[in-house]
């Protein structure tokens, strides 16, 4: 059976000036116990029409990074550096959703899918929704509850499963041409899907953080894969 190629956008250390690429990981475990073949994509703008060409799917990873201040609800602004990555990441993912490529978004990755299709974000959620639990806390735990007839409920098999959580940002805003196919008991948007696409998910999750065990959604890199397929 043919291994897909799947692009994995790279991460960098922000916090040290960006000068150092770096991806947990489980971002490649998770895409090679699926059965892909990842590949590490850096910020070059001269990678991007082999990344659209001779990949089969992509896989856009967590960060913190700042994005337009457009793509944030009226009156926010990131509070994020900026970096070269986001125009890199930006014409890979929009040449991707063109081509109706796949596409899995995890925590900074889903809200590129958001963004990119008319979502708007909360650079704090704690400030735009004052009764949402804490969602920056590394070792915790929360469960979300996943749309029913979702392509995401088809993928996992479960509707409700525990997921990890290292966010300040959220959506806020949504558009028409995203669904929701997961929210956090207190409401937050946990998961989206682009409508027009035949595989654009986004997990507000870092999934990779799961890719060493059993965990019910560690099936969405076997749906990247299996959709890369096709």
């Amino acid at each position: 059976m043919r291994q897909p190629r799947i692009a994995v956008i790279l991460d960098e250390n922000t916090s040290t000036g960006g000068t150092r690429y770096e991806a947990a990981k489980g971002y490649f475990r998770g895409v090679r116990d699926a059965g892909g073949l990842p590949f590490g994509i850096p910020y070059l703008p001269e990678v991007v029409n082999s990344v659209l060409n001779e990949f089969d799917g992509l896989v856009s990873v967590g960060g913190r990074f700042a994005y337009p201040d457009d793509w944030y609800i009226a009156g926010e602004v990131s509070k994020a550096p900026p970096s070269e990555r986001f125009d890199v990441e930006r014409a890979i993912v929009e040449g991707y959703l063109e081509r109706d490529k796949p596409v899995l978004g995890i925590c900074a990755g889903m809200q590129m899918l958001a963004c990119l299709n008319g979502c708007r974000l909360s650079c704090d959620l704690r400030l735009s929704f004052p009764a949402a639990d804490e969602h920056d806390k590394r070792d915790h735990l929360h469960a979300v509850e996943i749309v029913p007839e979702s392509r995401l409920a088809r993928i996992i098999g479960k509707h409700r499963i525990r997921v990890n959580t290292f966010h300040r940002e959220a959506i806020a805003q949504l558009s028409p041409a995203v669904v929701v196919s997961a929210r956090a008991d207190d409401g937050i948007v946990e998961a989206i899907e682009v409508a027009s696409s035949a595989f654009a998910i986004g997990l507000q999750w870092h999934q990779e953080l799961f890719a060493d065990t059993v965990h019910p959604g560690n099936a969405v890199f076997r749906g990247l894969v299996e959709a890369a397929r096709l």
